[in-house]
């Protein structure tokens, strides 16, 4: 994991407490997809090879070397934007706000904050038998705005990330506020 130092629009007194990035096992898995598409085509070739039907003329080697080509070509564009995807893919949790920087493709991005005083709910989810081993999964957080929901997907431990960002909220001078009574979370 990494720090940042300055994020967009930072004030004076804003610390980043948190940056989080999808586990690593996404990006493996999208590893393990590409080496068996990669080889796919090789055994193809070779029970083609031991069936007897054999490929000859100049137009048919032409034919099967733009058709590899091209799948090649796409298997690695794949590959480039599942990577992008994974890579750009960054939530940071300061001491005020949480910055949700998503890549949906490879020229769209969607940049969305939240202040700390409109988060109702926090939830941390882990699914499945390999996610509860690497422990990732989602931390879904609830607001009082439009947008319903934040979700934090595929990040190494949620739990973790769902209990610091508690403690944010508990140090916050609006959370105090509540507490007190003279102030309501609003919607």
């Amino acid at each position: 994991m990494f720090t940042l130092n300055k994020i967009p629009h930072q004030q004076k007194d804003e610390k980043v407490i948190l940056v989080l990035r999808r586990h690593w096992f996404i990006l493996f898995k999208y590893l393990i997809l590409f080496l068996i598409t990669t080889f796919l085509p090789i055994a193809s070739y070779i029970l083609i090879k031991d069936s007897g039907f054999i490929i000859s003329g100049d137009f048919a080697k032409a034919l099967i070397t733009i058709i590899l080509s091209s799948y090649y070509l796409s298997m690695l564009l794949f590959f480039f934007t599942a990577f992008v995807d994974y890579h750009l893919d960054v939530w940071i949790v300061t001491n005020h706000r949480i910055l949700n920087i998503e890549q949906k493709a490879l020229f769209s991005r969607v940049i969305s904050e939240l202040k700390l005083e409109k988060i109702q709910d926090i939830t941390s989810e882990v699914h499945g038998i390999i996610p509860t081993f690497l422990d990732y999964g989602d931390v879904h957080i609830q607001t009082a705005g439009s947008a319903n929901r934040f979700i934090f997907k595929q990040i190494p431990a949620p739990a973790h990330a769902r209990k610091k960002i508690l403690t944010l909220l508990k140090q916050s001078k609006h959370f105090e506020k509540v507490i007190a009574g003279k102030d309501k979370i609003s919607t």
